[in-house]
């Protein structure tokens, strides 16, 4: 399926990618429905940008990140960086590549008229007991 890569390189690329993802956002979200969300922060703090130097390493210079087209990978990897660019705004590892891949995946048509309609909701992120971005703002 071409949304998973078309070529060998690009679907092992789409694999290795979704499962590193998974872990991040799953080990974001264990900490926002934390009871010790406070205690724990800088912990997830100290080691997100090794993470996201991680992904822009494995980014590059390619438009997305199976390379040339867009797969369901980067919507996954949007979400993702889109939640820890809310969580941490001045995050020097959200700059370079990863801000130019989040700014080519907000210009993509379809992605663009839907941010721009009422439908949109950029937040909550999370249900009411998680301990970060769970209201509507």
């Amino acid at each position: 399926h071409p949304a998973g890569g078309e070529t060998e390189e690009e679907k092992q690329r789409v694999d290795l990618l979704e499962n590193q993802l998974m872990d991040l956002r799953m080990n974001f979200a264990r900490l926002c429905y934390s009871p010790d969300f406070e205690k724990l922060k800088p912990a997830f703090l100290e080691q997100l940008p090794k993470k996201l130097q991680e992904l822009s390493r494995f980014l590059g210079s390619r438009p997305w990140f199976a390379g040339q087209k867009l797969t369901f990978v980067d919507f996954l990897a949007y979400d993702v960086l889109d939640q820890q660019r809310m969580f941490v705004p001045e995050c020097p590892e959200l700059q370079g590549n990863l801000a130019q891949f989040l700014q080519r995946f907000e210009a993509l048509d379809k992605v663009s008229a839907y941010m721009r309609s009422g439908r949109f909701m950029k937040t909550p992120i999370f249900w009411r007991t998680a301990k970060w971005c769970n209201t509507k703002e």
